[in-house]
């Protein structure tokens, strides 16, 4: 049964165009820090670098679990209008075709500097031999995500009609126990996958975040539903960014001095309590101080998407043009951000320009 949508939350595009920014600016900390994976680096020849490994880390704790939480927010209200088939029609659509023009045409442009460490191969066996989806794992994961949902709510009995779900309020008690429970899962998931684990073809570069985009994409759903985007207490907000700045004061030195299953646990519960604590003091910002959008807004967001698609060939580019460049890494890192951000939302219009692109993205 559809129904009619609820009135957009402007704060959460908002949040969707600042965690978009952060996606580029985190692959420009990995082009010059000591993490070389992506498709262009320069690894750090100075201490600046830690600083790009330590945003690095912190970034990598909770934004990508943000974005599956914003998905599976909307998720139940599109699955709603559009009814089982059209849903999942649009989302093979919507992911299936950007996931496959960045494999068939993108990929072969940032990735082609590869091919220098392996002069003894051509360049279809080197590109084939390297296959995967770059950052589009993210698409190609949504897409499991979002055929999942699918199946779930085919074997369940229709809601019933509502524009807007009644608000449930999220009780403290819940949170902590969200955070125990994730922190358990990602602590378990890890003994058979560890960190730094690579599944090929697939490309998924953080397999062992697994626990997390899980439970932040299913959190996501039931939180249209019981409308906790809407209704968290401002103070949470606060509290949220405490917790965050304490879990990190005292977990991570903790886990600088622990080893094993130890280290694991340590570090399961620091990247869960902080990754829940970021995403609830931001959520509480947005919503208080950036619930409005103007054109601006409204034109950051509207191809916020396709910057997350395209930002490779950007990066990868500057990286190249700022090659003669002697500096220390943060330094080229400062330059790379700042010109690849307004360069990324440049192209992505021109991108959304051609005919046909804005049916999908």
């Amino acid at each position: 049964m559809k129904t009619e949508p609820r009135t957009r939350l402007h704060s959460i595009d908002n949040l969707r165009i600042v965690l978009t920014a952060l996606v580029v600016v985190h692959h420009a900390a990995v082009t010059y820090g000591n993490i070389p994976l992506w498709f262009y680096t320069e690894p750090a020849k100075d201490p600046s670098g830690v600083a790009l490994d330590i945003l690095v880390v912190f970034n990598q704790a909770f934004f990508m679990g943000f974005f599956f939480l914003i998905s599976g927010f909307f998720t139940p209200g599109s699955y709603d209008r559009k009814g089982p088939r059209a849903f999942v029609r649009d989302r093979l659509v919507r992911l299936g075709i950007p996931l496959l023009v960045f494999l068939l045409l993108l990929r072969p442009l940032v990735n082609f500097g590869g091919l220098a460490q392996r002069p003894d191969m051509p360049y279809w066996q080197y590109y084939l031999g390297s296959w995967d989806p770059g950052p589009m794992w993210f698409a190609e994961v949504l897409i499991v995500f979002a055929l999942a949902y699918a199946w779930w709510r085919s074997r369940r009995p229709a809601p019933e009609p509502s524009s807007v779900p009644s608000p449930v309020p999220l009780r403290p008690r819940s949170v902590v126990l969200f955070v125990l429970g994730l922190s358990l899962a990602t602590f378990l998931w890890r003994i058979p996958v560890p960190t730094g684990t690579y599944v090929p073809v697939l490309g998924l570069p953080t397999p062992n975040f697994l626990p997390q985009y899980v439970a932040m994409f299913a959190l996501g759903c039931v939180a249209f539903r019981r409308g906790w985007f809407e209704t968290l207490p401002a103070r949470a907000g606060h509290l949220g960014f405490v917790v965050a700045g304490a879990s990190s004061a005292v977990l991570v030195p903790l886990s600088s001095m622990t080893s094993g299953m130890v280290n694991s646990a340590v570090v399961a519960t620091w990247e869960s309590t902080f990754a829940v604590s970021m995403i609830i003091g931001l959520t509480v910002l947005f919503r208080e101080r950036f619930a409005g959008q103007g054109p601006r807004g409204r034109f950051l967001s509207v191809h916020a998407f396709t910057v997350y698609i395209i930002h490779p060939l950007v990066l990868v580019a500057i990286g190249y043009a700022l090659r003669p460049l002697e500096a220390i890494a943060v330094v080229k890192f400062a330059i790379m951000a700042v010109v690849a951000l307004p360069l990324c939302w440049g192209l992505a219009y021109l991108v959304r320009s051609l005919p046909g692109a804005k049916r999908v993205l």
